[in-house]
């Protein structure tokens, strides 16, 4: 630069309260959000970033669960060896199935749920306590507990059902026909309350007042909720099911304790399969290659979801 440059350069514009700006401020504040975003950036990094990162570069390669492992890179062998595995994809039907009974259950369920702790009942502390039970329980605890409720012999069930006069010897998780929708009414239980919260928080958003007008204008209780809360309540609804999704399908732990994938694999989801393929048969390479499909497709499903919430969103907001 010129001296002539230099003069011709125009000085710094003062601030409102008459300082110029230091030079390397804007690096600074840089720097300070980034110290502050480290200490939540690093766990992902660390706990979800770099697996995901090791299981994309394992599904590219032979790599077994041996002490002492030697693999090499098989390009995508793993990818057309999966394509034509019919129990994976049977698998992955079922985990469909399972995802979306579950998710769409525990949002009607979570709902009326919703609706009802905001309708003024009584002992409402109490009642939201009783609602959060089931999300406080630990999986496998939950899924002991439900055992002993499904158990043929001398279940609570079929107790109750035989004191209905109804058959009182059902094997809930172990016959074909009923053993899938048992475990998604599991599922739904213990998904529940997070739904609840989360529409509960979205309904008392709401103004009352809004509310109010509608009765005023003659609207019921179906049209209050069509035309007032269900409008205001679709961002939540949107966000609780995308994250319902997310959880259903990896769901792993309430399954495994409760069928273990059994009876005959009619409970045996993507990610069930995923993990006895890695831990039984001790095929880490290929078992990778089925996580990566599974992610892709979790992916593709919600950017589908998402774009329809946002347009019919958009349509409803002109």
């Amino acid at each position: 630069m010129t001296a002539s440059e230099v003069a011709e350069r125009p000085p710094p514009v003062p601030d409102a309260g008459g300082r110029r700006p230091r030079r390397g401020t804007d690096r600074a504040r840089r720097r300070e959000a980034a110290a502050l975003v480290m200490p939540s950036l690093l766990p992902i990094l660390v706990l979800s970033v770099a697996p995901l990162a090791i299981a994309v570069g394992l599904a590219f390669t032979d790599a077994r669960l041996i002490r002492d492992p030697e693999y090499g890179f098989v390009g995508v062998d793993n990818f057309v060896r999966l394509a034509g595995n019919s129990l994976f994809w049977e698998s992955f039907r079922i985990g469909l199935v399972w995802t979306f009974g579950v998710t769409t259950l525990q949002l009607a369920a979570g709902m009326g749920l919703a609706l009802l702790l905001n309708s003024g009942l009584r002992c409402q502390g109490l009642t939201r306590v009783l609602a959060l039970v089931p999300w406080a329980m630990p999986p496998v605890v939950v899924a002991i507990m439900w055992e002993m409720i499904y158990s043929p012999n001398g279940g609570p069930l079929n107790a109750l059902l035989g004191t209905l006069g109804l058959p009182d010897d059902t094997n809930w998780l172990g016959s074909f026909a009923t053993a899938l929708p048992a475990v998604i009414l599991v599922g739904v239980w213990v998904g529940m309350p997070q739904t609840t919260v989360a529409l509960l928080a979205g309904l008392q958003q709401i103004p009352a007042d809004l509310h109010e007008a509608a009765s005023v204008d003659g609207a019921g209780a179906w049209r209050r909720f069509r035309a007032v809360t269900w409008p205001r309540l679709r961002p939540v609804v949107a966000s609780i099911t995308s994250l319902n999704f997310i959880w259903n399908f990896n769901s792993f732990a309430l399954i495994y304790v409760l069928t273990g994938g059994g009876p005959g694999g009619r409970t045996l989801v993507p990610v069930l399969f995923v993990y006895l393929e890695a831990f039984r048969n001790r095929n880490v390479g290929y078992a990778a290659a089925m996580g990566v499909v599974l992610v892709l497709v979790i992916v593709v499903i919600l950017a589908l979801y998402l774009r329809a919430q946002f347009r019919d969103d958009a349509e409803g907001n002109r």
